[in-house]
């Protein structure tokens, strides 16, 4: 047994052990950063068939792949690495899992205690290193044969604490320290449930709706003019169209949500229909839903705060969404439950508000329609062209990832309702890091299944995560990544500063001209890049690459000053058709 081995033996036994139990907790994949610390996990990992190990070179890029991976499946992924600032480079990516609750098991090799506050070499503290991003943290301490009763319990509470513990998923944080030397054989290992059942179960998703949760939902019920504001999380879309038609309460849908599709009342282009002030205050609701994650949308958001509307915000795991601090009423309840719970509320209830709807559809028309003739009058790429185009030609079944900055914000305010496309991004900490990293932890997650994985992202957020790009042409994804290139930062120009400061200045600080050849960047990595010409080569461009399989660059360059214009320009031509309306409801009647 264990106890009769040598130390570097019972450090193997350990980690084989800890690997057959995340196996069968559901562990699928794991992504090692190569190190010396780390070898006797790394070993354990790589001698498991019933694990798919990706080497990554980069930590930063391999955590953010391990999260893609995570997202995409809702399983956790292992990352790797061994000690110091290898550890280090993983917090951002453990900073995001976190604020999106997205499992995840960070695994950091570490110096045995002897070797701390003694100037031994690549040595840094990592007790509690991600502070109170860790939805648990464990060091056991090296691998000591008498403590051998206790590895399954560690690893199986390790997954479930990821992906289904109290505060809702979430990254995990496993320190383990070893010592030389760091190679052994492992030996029998400690018997595991029967029928190769984890050691540990556990459901944390907090599924019913109590008797405070039901009274606050009645409140919504004592109005006619409600919207539902589905955000990323929002729950299963059948559920929603269920809960609007018997409401008659449109469905302000994120594409993140899973719930943007061609069902009426759902309304993609709410952002540019509020910007119309007359419409805004016309269809000014008295309760809103807010289900999952908030939209993008800064005019949303405003428009929800101005209404003094009553406003229920749901989220099944206990966190608190809440910028604008307009909730009257938080429920930590499964939004599922909360659409069951409405609909057998509503009951015998008069006929909903038909009229409300149908304000709602016909708006929501004219704006499409005003957008759809705007864009395409444009014979040169344009980002809001892009955005619209990208989510409307994937195929069925494909999953598109989308950057945080402009890409987020242009796919929310004018991607078209469709069915068959799943959306992702990086929206906890809302950082543009790590987003082509996710994409290829999304499309890893992928493989075998024949559905494409797209990610939509900025110039700046592409060169901030170029590892990504480090083997991706031997990795066997299809994964094909749409960079907008308006050489800088295009968000900037949005905001008050371009206005503020000189030109020169504004470069400097805000613009950030970077002058890379994202095309030279990209074949240095192997990796092929197609720059289409004109509007209608974008569509085009994205289903060849697709088509072709592997992974392949679509660039698609743009101007910033000329970005601000078509942006301003689509807005007012939405603004024009909405002129053209009348007839609908006035506030309060």
């Amino acid at each position: 047994m264990t106890d009769a081995l040598s130390p570097q033996d019972t450090q193997a036994t350990f980690c084989a052990t800890l690997v057959d139990e995340w196996v069968r907790c559901g562990v699928t994949d794991a992504v090692v950063c190569p190190g010396s610390r780390s070898t006797p996990m790394a070993v354990a990992l790589a001698a498991e068939q019933r694990i798919s190990v990706h080497v990554h070179h980069d930590e930063r890029a391999g955590a953010f792949t391990a999260l893609g991976l995570g997202l995409a499946s809702g399983r956790p992924a292992l990352v790797l690495t061994t000690s110091g600032t290898a550890a280090v480079e993983l917090h951002p990516a453990v900073v995001e899992a976190h604020q999106a609750s997205v499992p995840m098991i960070v695994l950091t090799a570490d110096r045995p205690p002897e070797l701390h506050d003694v100037g031994a070499p690549q040595t840094v503290d990592q007790t509690r290193h991600f502070g109170r991003a860790a939805r648990w943290f464990v060091d056991p301490g090296v691998p000591d044969a008498a403590a051998a009763g206790s590895w399954r319990s560690l690893a199986a509470r390790a997954v479930a604490e990821a992906a289904s513990g109290a505060a809702g998923p979430g990254p995990v944080h496993v320190n383990l320290p070893f010592r030389e030397p760091l190679v052994g054989t492992p030996g029998e290992l400690p018997p595991g449930r029967p029928d190769g059942a984890p050691w540990h179960t556990t459901v944390g998703r907090r599924s019913a709706v109590d008797r405070f949760g039901t009274a606050r939902l009645e409140e919504l019920l004592d109005v006619d003019r409600g919207v539902i504001v589905a955000g990323a999380g929002a729950g299963d879309p059948v559920l929603l169209q269920s809960l609007s038609v018997v409401t008659g309460w449109p469905i302000l849908a994120d594409p993140r949500s899973g719930c943007r599709q061609p069902m009426a009342p759902t309304v993609a282009a709410y952002d540019a229909i509020l910007r119309h002030q007359p419409t805004a205050d016309r269809l000014r609701p008295d309760a809103v839903l807010r289900l999952g994650a908030p939209p993008a949308s800064k005019v949303l958001g405003q428009w929800l705060g101005a209404s003094g509307a009553v406003q229920v915000a749901v989220d099944p795991y206990g966190r608190w969404f809440d910028p604008g601090h307009d909730a009257a009423h938080v429920l930590h309840a499964d939004p599922a439950a909360v659409c069951q719970a409405l609909v057998h509320l509503v009951g015998g209830r008069a006929e909903s508000n038909r009229s409300w709807a149908d304000d709602w559809t016909e708006v929501a028309a004219v704006a499409q329609a005003a957008i759809e003739a705007d864009l395409a009058s444009h014979l040169e790429p344009t980002e809001p062209w892009t955005a619209r185009t990208v989510a409307r030609v994937l195929p069925e079944g494909s999953t598109l990832v989308v950057s945080s900055s402009m890409p987020v914000r242009d796919l929310e305010w004018y991607a078209p309702a469709r069915d068959g496309l799943r959306v992702l991004a990086n929206r906890g900490a809302n950082g543009i890091d790590g987003v082509v990293s996710t994409a290829v932890g999304v499309a890893l997650a992928a493989r075998g299944t024949g559905a494409p994985t797209v990610v939509l992202v900025g110039d700046v957020a592409f060169l901030h995560d170029t590892n990504a790009l480090l083997g991706l042409a031997d990795r066997a994804v299809d994964l094909t990544v749409v960079v907008v290139d308006n050489d800088g930062g295009g968000i900037f120009s949005f905001l008050a500063q371009a206005d503020a400061l000189d030109a020169p200045r504004f470069e400097q600080l805000y613009g950030t001209p970077h002058g890379v050849d994202l095309a030279t960047l990209a074949a240095a990595h192997g990796l092929m890049t197609v720059s289409p010409a004109g509007a209608d080569d974008v569509g085009a461009a994205v289903l060849a690459s697709i088509g072709a399989g592997g992974s392949r660059i679509v660039r698609v360059r743009t101007d910033r000053a000329v970005n601000v214009a078509v942006h301003d320009q689509v807005h007012a031509a939405v603004a024009a058709a909405l002129d053209g309306l009348d007839g609908l409801d006035q506030p309060g009647t």
